[in-house]
């Protein structure tokens, strides 16, 4: 049974530096495009960064390029999230995915919407502290 799990999750201060992990058991993840999603008290879940099965292509929100890097060890069956110069507004729940739906338009690459995936995590929580 495959679960993805996450990990590095917190409290910090604006600013500050998280890492945060996502390991896919029972899951070959080479194949697989990954994904970190956020969600924020009474707002939907929206897509922070993907990162192809090659990890060619990489994808990143608007709100979120220059301070995170999305990386994979596949043969760790690991996804992170480097995540720098955290504000309050990056407050929410991280989710990782694995078999994320993704798009490719041109030189764009990013996840469907609605955010669509084969398998999730349960969440990690970031709270940044202004």
């Amino acid at each position: 049974q495959v679960q993805v799990v996450e990990s590095g999750g917190g409290l910090v201060q604006a600013g500050g530096s998280l890492r945060l992990s996502c390991t896919a058991s029972e899951l070959t993840i080479d194949h697989y495009a990954m994904g970190w999603f956020r969600q924020a008290k009474g707002k939907e879940r929206e897509g922070v960064s993907c990162i192809s099965g090659s990890g060619r292509l990489t994808f990143y929100a608007d709100s979120v390029k220059g301070r995170f890097t999305i990386s994979r060890d596949n043969a760790k069956k690991t996804v992170y999230l480097q995540m720098h110069s955290l504000q309050p507004e990056d407050t929410a729940m991280y989710y990782c995915a694995a078999g994320v739906k993704t798009e490719l338009a041109g030189n764009s690459y990013y996840p469907a919407r609605p955010a669509t995936a084969d398998y999730w995590g349960q969440g990690t929580q970031v709270t940044v502290s202004s």
